[in-house]
């Protein structure tokens, strides 16, 4: 599994929605983070402690992802 600071950055929003097959998909560019927070909780019994540093990577990317968006919106460029 890769490091927690490994999944800090989100994918290419744009290219996610590009990517969907279903309208109504929900396309999150942070999945990778996602998964990882999940399978550390799975190996650590569902320790949270254990696993503060994929909490934060997680909230890391997500955060970074909706900057992304509030910014491509100011500067008047599709979000889609």
């Amino acid at each position: 599994m890769p490091p927690p600071e490994a999944n800090a950055k989100p994918l290419d929003y744009k290219e996610q929605f590009r990517q969907r097959r279903v309208t109504s998909e929900f396309s999150d560019p942070c999945k990778p983070a996602s998964k990882a927070s999940m399978d550390c909780l799975d190996r650590n019994n569902y320790d949270r402690d254990a696993c503060l540093e994929y909490f934060k990577a997680y909230r890391d990317c997500k955060n970074a992802w909706i900057q992304q968006r509030k910014d491509d919106r100011r500067a008047g460029r599709p979000t889609e």
